[in-house]
């Protein structure tokens, strides 16, 4: 389940720590497997919605999982079903374009839990959100956030609501009405917003710079822009 072509085939993924896996166990996801330690699985009632439950050591939930140090539960997940987006009235979505580092995929999700952002869209270039180091960066939003894998261009080209793209210029965020809807593109690390995403955002907008830093962490945009949103 650490490498992506088996989480694919096998349509599981890996949630390790306490919190992370007993909210899993509390979400409508489907828990397959449950390792867990004497004192988590004694302390968890909802342990028994898993298929199936092993008790083990602290020494082997570390070397089952990717993480440095697992003294509770691991559990093997069964991925949603995949589904069209629904992009729904008077809500705002984000759009992943390309976005390749997982940190910052986690960080974005959790990032968009915290505003009440239910709906990520993600190009397919975009790192998956089911790989160890994504689930354990977003701190158990995943199980908030729906996240969808689709061509991009498609669904913006349709022009249902407006498409605010991140750029070097553009509108002041500090200063810009969004409304109450829309969809918000957050580019790649190194190069931004693609030119082929680029075509179909209607306004441009702008973190302005007071340093000299030549851009921002892809995730510290986001917060940015949907703190100004929400205000």
């Amino acid at each position: 389940m650490q490498v992506k072509k088996y989480r694919l085939a096998e349509q599981c993924f890996i949630v390790q720590g306490a919190k992370a896996v007993q909210e899993t166990l509390d979400s409508e996801f489907q828990v397959l497997m449950l390792y867990g330690t004497e004192t988590f699985l004694q302390g968890v009632k909802s342990a028994r919605r898993a298929k199936e439950v092993a008790e083990v050591s602290e020494k082997e939930l570390t070397a089952l999982g990717s993480v440095e140090v697992n003294q509770a539960a691991l559990a093997v997940v069964r991925m949603k079903p995949r589904r069209e987006p629904e992009l729904l009235k008077d809500r705002f979505t984000l759009v992943l374009d390309d976005i390749r580092d997982p940190g910052n995929l986690g960080t974005i999700i959790r990032t968009a839990d915290w505003y009440g952002v239910r709906t990520i869209l993600a190009s397919p270039e975009t790192t998956d959100v089911y790989g160890p180091k994504v689930i354990n960066a977003t701190m158990g939003s995943f199980l908030r956030v729906d996240i969808h894998y689709t061509n991009l261009e498609p669904i913006l080209a349709r022009k249902l609501y407006p498409v605010f793209g991140t750029f070097l210029d553009g509108e002041n965020v500090h200063q810009a009405d969004f409304g109450k809807q829309g969809l918000i593109v957050i580019g790649n690390e190194s190069r931004g917003i693609s030119p082929g995403v680029e075509k179909w955002v209607t306004r441009r907008m702008t973190i302005p710079r007071i340093g000299r830093a030549e851009s921002l962490n892809a995730s510290v945009a986001t917060a940015i822009v949907l703190d100004n949103i929400f205000r």
